[in-house]
């Protein structure tokens, strides 16, 4: 089974278009060493050229334009994307959808009920391409695992779990169960599993069991600390208020660091979803260090995993 970060940045990606923080200006200039990302999701295959995208970012055409494998070319209207699965309705997850309308037949939708509610109201992008390749919807029922078409060998489970749903939707105050899903994904044939979670604003035991039972964790690192975006002047909202749990605890509670300290040494941990204002991004920064020191990889763009 392989797995592709195709974008490894949050919202905006790096460098953010309107930012002149530290680590957009070097990656904007490329003054350092801090790498421009494109905006959050991965492909899963089986057979390598056939693939599941997971999450349709803004960034879509870029990822695809960075990653020809994704392009077999078997006939003049082709491509090796057979199907999306989206963890939530956020805006930098679900436009690249739109890139996708050329499709000569409906293009497979795999969505928890939340999500198509909110991709057919709030952010009608489903009845929109109905008038284009149009889509076909699979509803995704949490905790019960299902598999995708051609991606033989290859297990999903949707795990609900803790964060937000956009701001636009009309439930942002009131979350529903499946507003947003951690995804186990596992090598049938081996029995190796991939966990990833994008958004992830606390783990509770069900979530701690399956990011246990992982060789590879690809999860949420959006921000190191709980009022990053606070003390930069940018927001007047914490890391939790946003649906993340930051790297550094707060306030008594444990960080993403102290949750991945408990996971068993052999397991892979990888931070993807990594806001432009997160200092991890500097090779050079002290941050940086502490999470190498863990044993813990700060994801990028193009990052491949044989599981």
């Amino acid at each position: 089974m392989k797995i592709k970060i195709l974008g490894s940045g949050a919202g905006g990606g790096l460098p953010q278009w309107n930012c002149n923080c530290a680590n957009c200006t070097q990656a904007r200039n490329r003054a350092g060493e801090v790498l421009p990302r494109t905006q959050s999701s991965i492909a899963v295959s089986g057979n390598g050229v056939d693939w599941i995208l997971i999450n349709a970012s803004p960034d879509l055409l870029a990822q695809l334009r960075a990653n020809p494998e994704l392009q077999p070319a078997r006939s003049i209207r082709d491509s090796g994307i057979a199907a999306v699965i989206l963890i939530d309705a956020q805006i930098d997850h679900v436009t690249g959808l739109l890139m996708l309308r050329e499709r000569t037949t409906p293009l497979p939708l795999y969505a928890c009920a939340p999500v198509f509610d909110d991709l057919s109201t709030g952010l009608p992008l489903v009845p929109l391409l109905d008038h284009y390749c149009g889509v076909e919807r699979h509803e995704i029922a949490l905790d019960q695992p299902f598999t995708v078409a051609p991606a033989q060998g290859i297990r999903f489970t949707a795990l609900p779990i803790e964060s937000k749903a956009p701001p636009y939707s009309p439930r942002r105050a009131e979350a529903a169960p499946g507003d947003n899903i951690a995804l186990l994904i596992e090598n049938v044939a081996t029995g190796a599993r991939v966990f990833y979670a994008p958004g992830l604003a606390a783990a509770p035991e069900p979530v701690l069991e399956a990011m246990r039972s992982a060789q590879l964790v690809l999860v949420d690192g959006t921000f190191w600390s709980a009022t990053e975006m606070i003390d930069l002047g940018l927001s007047r909202h914490h890391a939790a208020d946003m649906g993340h749990l930051a790297q550094c605890g707060y306030r008594g509670q444990p960080g993403m660091v102290q949750l991945l300290d408990t996971l068993p040494s052999a397991t892979r941990k990888v931070l993807i979803h990594i806001n432009n204002t997160n200092p991890i991004l500097d090779p050079h920064s002290a941050e940086h260090a502490v999470i190498r020191a863990r044993g813990i990889e700060v994801g990028r763009d193009g990052m491949q995993f044989q599981v």
